[in-house]
């Protein structure tokens, strides 16, 4: 099954809270990586998401970064509720 890796880097203007994730992140930028797969059998190459992680700070002081797995639409919750938020 041929699969691919995507990247992105989202901003974050407020501080805010992802499911799955125990803690308030702060605001910033923020690593996103997406599995997909391709879907077989079609006469053109589709990808299907299979995973979505997000580098966040890491809580141990050993370690300047953690990778968590997060849905996507929780993501997507997050992102929306933070453009939504009064700027100031």
């Amino acid at each position: 099954m041929t699969t691919r890796t995507r990247r992105e880097t989202i901003t974050f203007q407020h501080p805010f809270q992802i499911r799955g994730i125990d803690r308030v992140l702060p605001p910033g930028a923020y690593e996103i990586i997406t599995d997909e797969e391709m879907i077989e059998g079609l006469s053109f190459p589709v990808f299907r998401r299979v995973a979505t992680m997000i580098m966040v700070p890491a809580v141990a002081q050993n370690s300047a970064m953690e990778m968590i797995s997060i849905g996507s639409v929780d993501l997507s919750n997050a992102q929306r509720i933070d453009a939504s938020a009064p700027h100031e």
